[in-house]
């Protein structure tokens, strides 16, 4: 174990062995090994936004057995999906990648002002099937929020019970809202504190704006001058609020971009302290090859290689 794995180690102490093993697997595991930092390849888009929408643009896409043997000639630290495409690869796979069952999703069949996701899969599941970790999204500010945290706190306790690690996609999002508002830097800054709040080990949340939605917040924000000007900045200041950066908070990497913007945020994530990055359709929807180079240039940025 390097030493910069066994100080991000110290800030879960109170975790079970197991966990910490797990935990441990992920930062251990891949390009990244030993730095402190990781790159997940999430796909769950599939669920999400529709197999044309996610995989036509790359149709070897349409087959699980690729993403996984994407993750691993990449060198991700994790691989993360939904119940079926980890079912079809997990007796293969769990012992050369880290899995990562993803137990809620939603789709974009209907349209919801206030969503909730539905509970597709189990701890049970994961365990069974040799995954390191669960994957549960919550929305923060849609009007089910009450029942998304309760089923957050039901998971998390199920998962230390399995001594599985616990990976939360924070995404606020709600008909009290703005559209601004849902990657609104005081929104993503208190949506990476809920969710360490409720025991994440890592949270994925989207990169935010400058915009600021709450105007009792934007006060304090303007009263002690909390820097927000630059991307690396607002990383900071979402790291910070994550504990001081004692949990780890890994950025969404959105909808597909071209190579040099995606790169100019990773700089921002890196500079910012941020802890790594999780990309799905801008690793998955290029082809193999190139999604290997991106994804290698990725995680040099991040681990300093590449300034």
């Amino acid at each position: 174990m390097s030493n910069a794995v066994h100080l991000t180690l110290e800030h879960y102490s109170s975790e079970n062995k197991e966990t910490l093993a797990n935990l441990e697997r992920i930062l251990m595991t891949g390009r990244l090994a030993g730095t402190g930092k990781l790159v997940i390849l999430p796909v769950d888009q599939g669920f999400e936004h529709g197999p044309a929408r996610s995989f036509a643009m790359n149709p070897a896409a349409y087959d699980p057995d690729y993403h996984v043997n994407l993750a691993i000639e990449a060198g991700c630290s994790a691989y993360a999906a939904p119940y079926g495409f980890i079912q079809h690869v997990a007796s293969r796979y769990a012992k050369k990648m880290p899995l990562i069952l993803k137990l809620n999703n939603h789709d974009s069949i209907v349209k919801e002002d206030d969503p909730i996701p539905a509970l597709t899969s189990s701890v049970e599941d994961a365990a069974r099937m040799g995954c390191v970790g669960v994957g549960f999204t919550i929305y923060p500010g849609s009007k089910p929020w009450r029942d998304m945290y309760q089923q957050l706190q039901s998971v998390a306790a199920k998962a230390r019970e399995h001594g599985l690690v616990l990976i939360v996609w924070c995404y606020p999002r709600g008909s009290g809202m703005s559209k601004e508002g849902q990657t609104g830097i005081d929104i993503i800054a208190y949506a990476a504190h809920l969710a360490a709040q409720m025991g994440a080990h890592i949270i994925k949340v989207k990169l935010p704006t400058d915009h600021i939605e709450d105007e009792k917040a934007k006060a304090v924000y303007e009263s002690e001058n909390v820097a927000i000007g630059t991307l690396a900045e607002r990383v900071a200041h979402v790291v910070q609020s994550a504990f001081n950066g004692k949990r780890l908070i890994i950025f969404s990497g959105g909808s597909k971009k071209e190579d040099a913007e995606i790169y100019d945020e990773i700089r921002a994530i890196r500079d910012g302290g941020g802890h790594g990055s999780v990309i799905g359709r801008n690793s998955f929807q290029r082809d193999k090859e190139h999604a290997v180079e991106f994804l290698t240039t990725v995680m040099d940025i991040h681990a300093g290689k590449i300034q």
